[in-house]
Formats: structure tokens, sequence, C-alpha cells
């Protein structure tokens, strides 16, 4: 089920990709609670033609923003209609949550690694938030992008790291540009052998989450 739901704030998270957070009305906040790790449905018309895209969400479920990012690829017709006609505002089709790519912080008793390539930090970011937030089990992320300046939510993620330092252990991982305390190259099992079997070898994870390109996946 659909329903119209106000854009309340634009943010360019990088020059590619746009956070959107819609205005829910109190009448349909049950309607729109969500799990993290799920996703929402966006439909529109574009150039008359109904146009659906699922985007997952990336807050943390107790925060009550339904908030989503949107990656504008090329000849994308919905990613580039929100990256460059979409503004604060506007009113857009919102399906309800759906979703089993979740994680349920009351079931969550031990250590969790996970692996996010570009924009498939989104439900990542939801997942990362709900366990710091809500658990007291330590995490593992690995972070790949080409560079620095396109990594979704980077700001956000370090000052995470700050904030829960003895719990939250980042690696980055870029592609086209070489960063102290970085790995060098794409998250494949060479990346994912050294950081759980040297770098972070002390910490035993048993759940594991992985968003990204299929290659990275398989």
């Amino acid at each position: 089920m659909f329903h119209s739901l106000r854009i309340k704030k634009i943010t360019k998270e990088t020059p590619e990709a746009v956070s959107i957070v819609f205005d829910v009305p109190e009448s349909l906040k049950e309607a729109y609670k969500f799990e993290a790790g799920q996703y929402v449905t966006l439909k529109s018309t574009i150039d008359g033609k109904e146009i659906r895209r699922d985007y997952s969400l990336c807050t943390n479920p107790k925060s009550n923003i339904l908030k989503v990012v949107v990656k504008e690829v090329e000849n994308g017709v919905f990613s580039t209609f929100a990256n460059n006609t979409l503004k604060e505002g506007d009113e857009i089709e919102v399906s309800k949550p759906n979703g089993r790519f979740i994680l349920d912080p009351h079931d969550c008793a031990n250590n969790i690694s996970l692996f996010a390539a570009g924009s498939g930090i989104t439900p990542i970011m939801s997942i990362l938030k709900c366990a710091l937030e809500e658990t007291s089990v330590k995490v593992l992320l690995v972070y790949g992008n080409k560079t620095p300046r396109s990594s979704i939510f980077l700001d956000e993620i370090l000052s995470l790291r700050n904030k829960y330092e003895n719990r939250f252990f980042l690696k980055f991982v870029y592609s086209q540009t070489h960063e102290n305390d970085a790995l060098f190259g794409r998250i494949d099992k060479s990346v994912i052998n050294y950081t759980l079997k040297n770098e972070f070898s002390e910490i035993k994870f048993s759940n594991y989450y992985l968003c990204g390109p299929e290659d990275m996946v398989n």
C-alpha cells in the first residue's frame, strides 16, 4: 500500500547522491514503523510513465525518521529525477516498509560484521546504528568506495566510530585512491580474509551482513 508523503528534507550526501527525509503524519506513524535493514518503494510519474524503485531505509527505527538515499546512475530515470528535480515540499508515493534483510536488536547477542560497497551502505547504516545504539555487541564495518569523496555517510560513520570507539571497528577500502589506514582495491576474498583473520582476529564474529555489487556478495 502506498501513501503520498511530503519531502521534509533533501541533503546532498555526495556529488552523486541525495538523502530524502519524508514527513510522516501522526495518523500514518504506525504504518511506517520499520525494522533495521528494510526498504520502501517510491512511486512517481515521470514523462508520463509510472516508475517504481526500491530504496533502503538508512536510520535506526527508534529515531522515527523515514529516510532513504538515492544515488544517481547513468540513464537511471528515477535516480536522475530524484537528484535533479525533486525538492523539499514535493509529495511522492511511498510504500509501507518491506524486506527480510533485517537486524532484530532484541535477538542480537553476537558480534556483527558488516560489508558494504557504494550505495549498499544504506541498509547497512540502519543495521549499524541499531546495533550500536540498542545492543552491547561489537560491530565491524568494512566499507568500499572509489574515493572518500564518493563515500555516502562518511562523516557520520567517523562520528559513530568516535562515539563507540570500544565497540565499533572500521576499515575503508578504496579502488581509485590510496589513503592512510585504508586498503586499496575492492572488497573481495583477500580483503575479507585480511580484516577477519588478521587485523581484527581477536574479535569473534558470528553474524554477517553484506550489501553491494553481486560480485562482492558472491
